[in-house]
């Protein structure tokens, strides 16, 4: 491979004159587009042969890491695997076919895949019912959050503003919250990583809507104190809201309907598959307990003796459509996939990998807090503080070793937060890989910490300013030098 032109931008291979395409012949005449509409230049495009457009995107995809090509342990993201089955089903012409607007007489096969995804996730949560409209985690949130004003202001409880968030919490659960117009109300966690019930009691109140929870929570711990804070909350007349987002170590363990959660999120795109990385696509349904179905938002799919049909006389929207179709495909078809017997095996697959990663490195990096995990946990850098070494350096250096880095500085409870989550998907092989990876960056960082200190040094580019990068970004190309070739 030529590096010169593979580490080239595609306007630094133009050469005026050069096409790679060719327009058919005109056969609509000739329409003058108003001079309002038209550019007063010429837009500054690079002229490419073919082939080169071809090479130059093709070579430049190989810098892309997802998870069907290497390990990617973020933590607190879930970001699962997504078989190929997913993929076909979503692609299917009578599914991708479809539109929105069109008769449901016609389209009764999406609707009870849509149907009866709610069932399942319903039974598989604890719920009483769905709504699959929000089109992603954060989404989710917001909708369910909305459904709790909507219950408080349905009995006249419209001084409900507040919403208590643990100190662990998401950055997305103060964020939806004070979206909704909700005050937050921060609760400490213990020196074990827990919500503390202590300093939970004396924020209860008449004027608190909800509690936002995570369980497990981003230390990937379980919070053990779950039913007494739910009578805590239940006892001021609060509801209780569970954050999907850890849901992975759950399924087949418990269900946070039992717990006596009232609202929750679930991330298709994250326990269900359909990885998310770049931003999207995602989807986020909510569901609710007994006695909350009607705060659901139209549009809703209900069934009707032997058919199926689209509810919009509720009064909540939070979306024109039944969500984002693609990934709810995706995700019913993982569901179906596993079926009742597998789907048990996910949640302690997952607490599995994470307990294995941890016990075998705990010895060269901070543990901050001992005992079992879930699905993820938390180091707090490396173990000998005389490095220098930070967590960002091996973050970097793990990319030298083609893995993808875990989650770093988050939570926000420990300086040098390393989050790490295997998921239930990947093999002891791969997991062994990781694990060798990171004792011999552990043992570099003692020997040459320099090269961890400025690495990656077999990426495409080096080591950027991140806070440079963050203000002053350069999202356009400007030619500096006419190119004569």
């Amino acid at each position: 491979m030529n590096s010169k032109l593979y580490g080239k931008l595609i306007f630094e291979l133009s050469h005026a004159g050069s096409k790679g395409y060719s327009l058919p012949k005109n056969n609509f005449g000739h329409h003058e587009i108003p001079s309002s509409m038209r550019r007063q230049e010429d837009a500054q495009l690079p002229e490419c042969d073919e082939l080169t457009v071809v090479r130059h995107y093709t070579n430049h995809s190989g810098n892309n890491f997802g998870v069907n090509n290497g390990f990617y342990p973020l933590g607190s993201c879930t970001m699962k695997y997504n078989p190929c089955i997913n993929e076909e089903m979503a692609n299917l012409p009578q599914f991708a076919g479809l539109h929105p607007l069109q008769p449901v007489e016609t389209c009764q096969g999406a609707l009870e895949v849509e149907y009866n995804l709610q069932q399942s996730l319903a039974e598989l949560t604890g719920m009483a019912d769905f709504t699959l409209n929000p089109f992603a985690g954060a989404h989710g949130e917001l909708t369910g959050l909305m459904i709790i004003r909507s219950y408080h202001q349905s009995r006249n409880d419209d001084k409900r503003i507040k919403v208590i968030v643990p100190d662990s919490a998401h950055g997305t659960n103060p964020a939806s919250a004070a979206v909704c117009g909700l005050e937050i109300v921060e609760v400490k966690s213990t020196a074990e990583g827990l919500v503390d019930v202590e300093d939970l009691k004396p924020l209860l109140g008449d004027d608190i809507a909800a509690i936002m929870m995570t369980n497990p929570n981003t230390l990937g711990l379980f919070e053990k104190e779950i039913p007494e804070i739910a009578e805590l909350v239940h006892g001021c007349g609060a509801l209780m809201y569970y954050d999907g987002a850890n849901l992975n170590p759950m399924l087949g363990a418990c269900r946070p309907g039992d717990m006596g959660f009232d609202v929750m999120h679930v991330n298709l795109h994250k326990t269900f598959s359909t990885p998310h990385g770049g931003g999207g696509p995602g989807s986020g349904p909510v569901g609710v307990r007994k006695g909350l179905e009607q705060f659901l938002p139209a549009p809703h799919v209900v069934k009707e003796n032997d058919s199926f049909r689209v509810d919009n006389d509720r009064f909540n929207h939070v979306g024109a459509y039944l969500g984002n179709f693609g990934v709810i495909l995706r995700a019913y078809t993982y569901i179906l996939s596993l079926g009742k017997e597998y789907v048990k095996l996910v949640g302690p697959l997952a607490t599995l990998n994470a307990n294995y990663i941890k016990e075998c490195l705990k010895d060269v990096y901070e543990l901050p807090i001992e005992g079992l995990c879930k699905h993820e946990f938390v180091f707090d850098g490396l173990k000998d503080k005389s490095t220098d070494v930070t967590t960002m350096d091996v973050a970097k250096r793990l990319l030298d070793y083609g893995f993808h880095a875990p989650t770093i500085y988050f939570p926000l409870l420990f300086h040098q937060a390393m989050m790490i989550e295997p998921t239930e998907n990947e093999s002891k092989q791969t997991i062994d890989g990781f694990i060798e990876v990171l004792r011999t960056i552990a043992e570099e960082a003692k020997t040459t910490p320099d090269v961890v200190k400025s690495a990656p040094h077999n990426t495409p580019i080096s080591r950027v300013d991140d806070v440079l990068a963050a203000k002053h970004p350069i999202l356009t190309y400007k030619q500096l030098v006419n190119d004569k070739d």
